[in-house]
């Protein structure tokens, strides 16, 4: 009897331990990887949060990747590391990663004219501009529209059907002007195409791979995506994001994003300004490509940043600051207004001590 209860001892620890040892497995594989935090970092982040309340700035939290582990991490005022926040326009930066994934699987081209996508909705008079929009234009926010048509939305309405409405008064691909409604159209010409809303199509191409759980995604009266906005993910999972544009869109051995398309949406495809703003008021506005990180130019659904890195950038100061030549990733939420200040800060305390 007691020979019996000893084999059924080392029988429920060698279960254990098996158990233990998966768990700890998948941990590993589901979190970044962590390493312990230089002190020059913690020095530099400790003056970075200090400056940041000195100047009202609601830093919610900063997580930062080096060499693809994570070496700083802080959470709080608003910020959960638990809970998925609201990204505003960094939602922009993952439906162009869909429509690359979309591209690569041979379901729609940059040279795509966007009409061809919606022959039902199309307007009574279809001017020449709007026959030559394509893809691409909505990608570099260069569609034509010389003012943003997001806010022309009506209750019940249809959102594709209020961007074709709307005038393209400058030739497609030579005026640039922030325009997060075209961002909706490209959500919805991935859905059309794919058969599967943004979210749906993204889950088993970039989330499950990442390791992320389905998020929410905000969806338009038609049941598609907002595409420009409305996405929530853990700031882990933007740091996870950044490491893969960091790797050029590999992961743990499998290719989940064509190199090329992270290339193309990383670099300048057009000269830029703040949203909001036309590239003919930046002077009167004081703004010079020496001080503002949103003239440096923009991708596709990216911006570029003065310090030769890129970013996905949302309202309230929501970035994916991904930074190549220190093989770094800076993800940052927060509910700030001075979006410059507040870059200026990872510039000055967070940078050099990559």
């Amino acid at each position: 009897m007691m020979k019996q209860m000893m084999m059924i001892a080392v029988f429920v620890l060698v279960a254990l331990t098996a158990c233990k040892n998966n768990v700890n497995q998948t941990a590993e594989v589901i979190d970044l990887p962590r390493a312990e935090t230089p002190d020059c970092v913690a020095a530099a982040m400790d003056s970075f949060f200090q400056e940041a309340a000195n100047d009202s700035m609601d830093i919610h939290s900063v997580m930062i990747v080096k060499d693809g582990s994570v070496i700083y991490s802080k959470w709080q005022s608003q910020g959960v590391d638990s809970v998925p926040h609201v990204l505003h326009s960094v939602s922009k930066t993952f439906t162009a990663t869909a429509v690359g994934l979309a591209i690569a699987d041979g379901k729609m081209k940059l040279t795509d004219k966007v009409l061809d996508f919606f022959p039902d909705k199309l307007p009574a008079d279809v001017s020449d501009n709007l026959k030559e929009m394509t893809v691409r234009d909505l990608l570099t926010m260069s569609c034509g529209h010389d003012e943003e048509p997001t806010g022309q939305r009506e209750e019940g309405a249809d959102w594709v059907q209020v961007f074709l409405a709307h005038p393209v008064v400058h030739k497609p691909g030579t005026f640039y002007l922030y325009n997060s409604l075209g961002t909706y159209v490209l959500s919805a010409i991935v859905q059309k195409v794919t058969g599967e809303k943004v979210v749906d199509y993204l889950n088993t191409r970039l989330f499950e791979p990442l390791h992320i759980d389905k998020p929410k995604w905000e969806e338009s009266p038609q049941g598609i995506n907002t595409g420009g906005w409305g996405l929530y993910l853990k700031t882990e999972d933007l740091a996870k994001m950044g490491q893969l544009l960091l790797q050029n869109g590999e992961w743990n051995g499998k290719q989940l994003i064509p190199a090329e398309w992270v290339a193309e949406m990383s670099k300048k495809q057009v000269e830029s300004i703040n949203p909001g703003t036309r590239i003919e008021q930046a002077a009167e506005r004081g703004m010079t490509k020496e001080t503002s990180d949103w003239m440096q130019g923009y991708g596709y659904q990216m911006w570029r940043c003065r310090p030769g890195c890129f970013r996905a950038d949302g309202a309230r100061g929501q970035y994916i600051i991904v930074v190549p030549e220190k093989n770094a990733v800076i993800a940052i939420t927060s509910d700030v207004q001075d979006l410059q200040g507040e870059l200026n800060l990872v510039w000055k305390h967070i940078l050099p001590v990559l």
